[in-house]
């Protein structure tokens, strides 16, 4: 089982959770990887015990790399955890990765969340949550929580090229 602390919000994968487990040891070696069903050979997240489109159970991790772009967002004015206030503006991000992008749909692609970060892994000050909204180009950074478990978070990737990005109003 692994227990910790982030920002005052307990963490737990319980040892029943095998998926999360090998998901969140590789996080903790900074080393994205995501699981690929042996039979139609599309990744998937969150990990689960069988493949979301054809029901295989059987799947093998593999490396991903951790770049895509903001497909939605929230943006958390008021804090529910106290040690979030601090950090608020904060963004928790659904990013499309570039692998897989448009699989097995047009419409679909592989999506992961995670909170908007610096490129330490602290989260991003006002002035990083105002640069980012749908059509920002991320890039994968990890939070190290406690020894073994790491979250993965996102971060502006400084070295693509990109236009204005839509954001809510308001």
């Amino acid at each position: 089982m692994i227990s910790a602390q982030y920002l005052g919000m307990p963490l737990e994968i319980n040892d029943l959770d095998h998926e999360n487990l090998e998901y969140f040891a590789y996080c903790a070696k900074h080393d994205f990887r995501l699981q690929r069903c042996n039979s139609c050979k599309l990744l998937r997240y969150p990990p689960s015990t069988a493949c979301p489109w054809c029901a295989e159970p059987d799947s093998e991790w593999v490396s991903v790399e951790g770049r895509g772009t903001v497909h939605s967002y929230t943006e958390v004015h008021h804090a529910i955890q106290p040690a979030f206030k601090q950090y608020t503006p904060y963004l928790v991000l659904l990013v499309e990765l570039d692998t897989q992008s448009g699989k097995p749909t047009k419409e679909e692609g592989l999506r992961v969340i995670g909170n908007l970060t610096r490129p330490d892994g602290v989260l991003a000050p006002k002035s990083e949550v105002e640069r980012v909204g749908i059509g920002t180009r991320m890039r994968m950074v990890f939070t190290d929580v406690a020894p073994g478990l790491a979250l993965p978070q996102w971060t502006i990737d400084e070295s693509a090229a990109g236009g204005m990005p839509w954001r809510y109003r308001g």
